[in-house]
């Protein structure tokens, strides 16, 4: 079983003994999430995700946020949501083409620091994603469909309640994991993740939570990490060349997804769900 105990000012993970520094709070107009993109998704072992970050240095550097670890890691946990029979579980384990997802992500415990809601669609062969920036002591009225006024968002809350209400989704599981991001050093829109410590509890309470019991190790990232390469346009030429380099082999990962099967198998009830 995984567990992290958590303060205002750092972030400790069971797993490795290792401690790393709370997310700094930083405005949204930092954030750089590719909101229109391209995904590729690779299962990396230790010294493969090595062999990564070696290659695209000279491309590329650590993200605001990795710069503030020292190792590179933060942590990143998410509320997903979830109609009663797991449709968008199911969806994504039938490899659906058009779907979607329902997560509220958070970055620390510290109650200061806001949630984000998002809806992260596929559509074909692209991903696109919608934000909304909210306050913690706004996440109950939000599940519970209520109204709340965030105007820089609303378009991005208003429509996340919308599906929200349209599956009767709600709070399903906790997903946890650590990510070291690289972005471009270029004006290039391109970002290189490698996550690892994958961890999930199955909860249906209305909180997103780094710390506290219950936690367990996801078997996808024991002995590996999970590679993406994000971007806009091209693929650049450079990074076709790395993949070969390395032989790595693209492949559909969802976090959520995994973490459900695995709880199935673990025998969590109403949680039957199997690998197609």
């Amino acid at each position: 079983m995984a567990e992290v105990g958590t303060s205002l000012g750092s972030q400790r993970s069971s797993s490795t003994g290792a401690t790393a520094n709370t997310r700094s709070a930083q405005t949204p107009s930092q954030d750089r999430t590719l909101r229109c993109r391209n995904e590729l998704k690779y299962l990396v072992s230790p010294s493969q995700a090595a062999m990564v970050e070696r290659f695209i240095q000279p491309y590329m550097a650590l993200d605001q946020y990795s710069r503030l670890q020292s190792d590179g890691y933060y942590y990143i946990v998410s509320l997903y949501l979830d109609s009663p029979d797991l449709q968008l579980c199911r969806e994504t384990l039938t490899a659906k083409l058009n779907r979607f997802k329902l997560r509220i992500r958070g970055y620390t415990d510290d109650p200061d620091y806001p949630l984000f809601v998002e809806i992260k669609r596929r559509l074909n062969t692209g991903i696109l994603k919608a934000r909304a920036r909210i306050d913690r002591s706004d996440l109950g009225r939000v599940l519970s469909y209520r109204r709340v006024q965030i105007p820089q968002y609303q378009d991005a809350l208003d429509q996340f309640q919308l599906y929200m209400a349209s599956l009767g989704a709600r709070p399903t599981a906790l997903i946890r994991y650590l990510r070291k991001a690289y972005e471009a050093r270029s004006e290039e829109r391109l970002r290189v993740t490698l996550d690892k410590q994958l961890c999930f509890k199955i909860t249906d309470q209305p909180i997103v939570c780094l710390s506290g019991p219950g936690w367990q190790d996801a078997y996808l990232t024991m002995n590996a990490l999970i590679l993406e390469i994000k971007f806009t346009g091209l693929f650049p030429d450079w990074l076709t060349d790395m993949v070969r380099a390395i032989d790595l082999q693209s492949q559909g990962i969802s976090k959520y997804a995994s973490c459900m099967v695995q709880a199935g198998q673990m025998g969590y009830a109403g949680l039957v769900v199997r690998e197609v």
